[in-house]
């Protein structure tokens, strides 16, 4: 068993070296198809909703793992790939000031207008009411993430490990979006 795991993951490494952008994008799709089957499980849907399954592998494909893969270049061209302390600090709060508030004001809309369906109006009110916790809470959990990643991980791994590691991320935002009361006006 061990052997098709590793075989497996050397699989993966060379599609990520030929193919950097489309496997991202499959892992970040796949990732949060996982993410998304958990919280459903967690609030109690019996029946897994393929819909919403299919909203959030589009959202994971199409939208976070190509822009992380195009981010972290750019992270990385700005600061010259650089892993001192001073320049892995600043690469953290650069995304923790741009990155993070985007993906996750983003990622309310989304849910909100098209996963739920909901109109902007009660979308526009879950995120005056939300966002603030939600960014908070962000602001407390990811810069450690990202300190770990920009310090110790690859180039191009980092969309990888981010892709994991928001998996749970996104358990706790599916979490919070289904907290919403499902009128829908």
């Amino acid at each position: 068993m061990g052997s098709i795991a590793k075989k497996g993951l050397q699989q993966y490494l060379i599609q990520l070296q030929q193919h950097p952008l489309r496997t991202k994008m499959i892992t970040a799709g796949t990732m949060s198809a996982i993410s998304d089957i958990v919280a459903q499980k967690l609030t109690g849907i019996q029946k897994i909703q393929f819909r919403r399954l299919l909203l959030k592998v589009i959202f994971g494909a199409a939208y976070l793992g190509p822009l992380g893969h195009f981010f972290h270049i750019l992270l990385d061209k700005i600061f010259k790939g650089k892993k001192d302390t001073k320049t892995v600090a600043k690469k953290v709060v650069v995304e923790q000031l741009t990155w993070s508030p985007w993906n996750n004001l983003f990622f309310m809309i989304y849910y909100g207008l098209v996963v739920d369906g909901r109109p902007w109006i009660h979308v526009k009110s879950k995120i005056k009411k939300e966002y603030p916790t939600v960014q908070y809470t962000s602001w407390t959990f990811w810069p450690v993430v990202g300190w770990v990643n920009h310090q110790y991980v690859p180039l191009q791994l980092r969309v990888v490990v981010q892709s994991v590691v928001a998996c749970f991320w996104g358990i706790f935002l599916n979490l919070r979006a289904r907290s919403m009361p499902l009128t829908k006006g």
